[in-house]
């Protein structure tokens, strides 16, 4: 079969079996072209959404839910309707202590203010935060170090900026940690500066402080603004949200039918149906493909069945000749792998520039649709398998009609 392979008349037989007929050979192909590169400029498009979302996403822990307390929509237990539910640290304590399946508790604070430094200043977000926070929202710090226990511990008054901030109160190429802003007519030194950009969930974060020297400050006492809460990733962040509140509604003595009484934004069930849709396309993509892949190959199957007729006398000049009935079926399935191989060559090649050109428009900066639009060489070897064993056996369908014909009846054809 090797030698058969790299033998200069069975290449010849088959550059004159398609050169017969130029446009049918052609066309016959595209059929195969157009599936595979539907496949790999599909599949690449789709690692690119994926890619970009995974990079929106970053270090944050996805399988997280927000809770913040509302105004009550029924009365209970001698509390009327409308009463403003207030989250407590202690609450906080209760969800980690009594709730199966959480990894993290984060409570969180937030308010405006105005930030003053030598003459300019402006009004920004300021969140009192734990070092918690930067396990589950992790922050890309440019310069300087995040919120630590020592600041909690002796409510220092230092705070991490944004990167917007910076550039609004600061020159450019200016060291900003060790400096000082004015927030509440307090002095804070920076110690941090954040990069902005990626996903913000929850209320936005321009200046993060320590907790405790916020809770100080706006005289919080133990009020909290909203929980972050994360899930170990075995568990199911929805049932958490449930437990979660079901908790806070026994600590606050709500209605236990009051929907109203707590807002809830669940990251993880939403996270979940962007992963679902990344790979329902996934799916959708390998589905179109393959089935476009297959017309193609039945189309070269349809056209190898007319150069058969179109052969049948040349075919019984063979068999005459001592041709054995395999030699036949062999030179025709080469055929019908050879058109299908590189039909599927230039559909990889096609889409691999399709590719190109898509990162080069969309792939470019922070708001990036597709990052790194590409397929694997894994896909790759695949799609050239599927359509070697497809060019295969759609070329036995033609080859075992040839060989059905018998010499003296071929060599009567016209």
């Amino acid at each position: 079969m090797i030698k058969f392979l790299f033998d200069r008349d069975t290449w010849q037989e088959v550059y004159d079996s398609m050169s017969k007929n130029k446009l049918r050979t052609v066309i016959t192909m595209v059929g195969v072209w157009w599936g595979i590169l539907l496949l790999i400029a599909l599949l690449g498009a789709a690692r690119g959404m994926e890619n970009s979302f995974n990079r929106m996403f970053g270090d944050f822990a996805t399988n997280s839910v927000f809770i913040w307390g509302q105004s009550t929509s029924k009365p209970f237990k001698g509390f009327q309707e409308g009463r403003r539910v207030n989250l407590k640290l202690s609450h906080a304590k209760k969800i980690e202590e009594n709730i199966e399946g959480i990894e993290f508790v984060v409570p969180r604070n937030r308010n405006q203010a105005l930030v003053v430094r030598n003459f300019l200043s402006g009004s920004y977000s300021v969140n009192g935060d734990y070092p918690l926070l930067d396990k589950v929202q992790k922050k890309k710090l440019i310069n300087g170090r995040f919120i630590n226990q020592n600041d909690i511990d002796d409510n220092k008054k230092v705070a991490v900026i944004s990167e917007d901030i910076y550039k609004q109160l600061f020159e450019k190429d200016e060291l900003a940690i060790g400096q000082y802003i004015q927030m509440n007519s307090i002095n804070f030194t920076i110690i941090g500066v954040f990069q902005t950009g990626n996903a913000n969930m929850g209320p936005s974060s321009d200046i993060h402080i320590p907790f405790t020297t916020f809770q100080q400050i706006y005289n919080k006492g133990d009020t909290i603004g909203w929980l972050m809460i994360t899930g170990k990733p075995e568990h199911n962040i929805k049932q958490i949200e449930e437990d979660a509140k079901l908790l806070l509604r026994n600590l606050n003595k709500i209605h236990p039918k009051d929907k109203r009484a707590f807002g809830s934004f669940n990251l993880g069930k939403e996270f979940a149906k962007i992963t679902g849709f990344l790979k329902g396309m996934q799916f959708l993509t390998w589905f179109i493909g393959i089935a476009t892949l297959i017309a193609g190959v039945f189309a070269i199957g349809n056209i190898l069945l007319i150069t058969v007729k179109e052969r049948t006398k040349e075919i019984g000049v063979r068999r005459a000749l001592g041709a054995t009935p395999f030699e036949i079926k062999r030179q025709i399935v080469v055929e019908a792998v050879f058109m299908t191989l590189v039909a599927g060559l230039l559909g990889i090649i096609s889409g691999g520039w399709i590719l190109i050109a898509a990162d080069s428009a969309w792939g470019q900066g922070d708001d990036a649709t597709f990052v790194n639009a590409s397929v694997s060489i894994a896909v790759v070897f695949i799609a050239l398998l599927v359509l070697v064993t497809l060019g295969t056996l759609i070329g036995l369908i033609p080859a075992f009609k040839a060989t059905s014909i018998k010499p003296i009846e071929a060599l009567r054809e016209e």
